[in-house]
């Protein structure tokens, strides 16, 4: 077998391994083409029929929560797909696809309504306008904070409290320096995601980046 067929069998394997990964990668591809090819004003109006928005989520919940997931702005999907590799993946095959999709479900759900019961809150405090009930809110990002933050477990310590320093570093500034209902969106799944410990318990051994290093160098010499 050449090196381009060993390769590809590889790529293979591992997309077999975590298939809720690539089929939602998947999905998220041709929703990303059906964005790009519509005007601008059609392609805002397409989306906001699926956003999790005030209006809708007082209307029809089910609906939007589950389409919100399968849609972006268009934009950056060789980014997502970097990204869901390197941490839907590696969650998938380690927690098994039934825990990893309970821990997406509870972030993106979980900071949905958190991230817009902030901004309910600030419409009937005057500190934002009524238009904000009918705000764009689609994407992934919520889903894939609350799985940075569960990744957090299969590490083993001291690495674990670094890599979790080092997730609340990027979900935490943002909430005083934008001040966004999205940014509150993306601390609360990463929390929530923390709060998946006992889904994360018992899932195999945990990976220490520093052994690999010392066998890396110890190779090397």
């Amino acid at each position: 077998m050449g090196a381009p067929a060993a390769t590809a069998k590889r790529v293979w394997r591992w997309i077999r391994s975590a298939p809720g990964t690539y089929l939602w990668l998947t999905a998220l591809a041709v929703t990303t083409v059906i964005i790009d090819l519509l005007p601008p004003d059609e392609a805002e109006q397409w989306l906001g029929h699926r956003s999790t928005n005030l209006h809708h989520l007082a209307e029809d919940p089910v609906r939007v929560l589950i389409t919100s997931a399968f849609w972006t702005d268009g934009s950056g999907w060789l980014a997502y797909a970097v990204l869901f590799t390197l941490v839907h993946a590696n969650a998938e095959r380690w927690l098994g696809t039934l825990r990893w999709l309970v821990v997406v479900v509870l972030a993106h759900v979980g900071a949905t309504y958190l991230s817009q019961g902030v901004l309910l809150w600030a419409i009937h405090s005057d500190d934002a306008p009524e238009r904000a009930m009918f705000v764009l809110d689609v994407g992934v990002s919520y889903g894939l904070a609350g799985v940075a933050a569960v990744l957090a477990y299969r590490l083993v310590t001291p690495w674990r409290w670094a890599y979790g320093l080092a997730v609340l570093a990027v979900v935490v500034p943002p909430i005083f320096l934008n001040r966004t209902f999205t940014d509150i969106g993306h601390a609360s799944a990463a929390a929530l995601g923390f709060a998946c410990y006992p889904l994360a318990r018992g899932r195999g051994r945990s990976w220490d980046p520093g052994a690999l290093l010392r066998r890396r160098f110890s190779v090397g010499r």
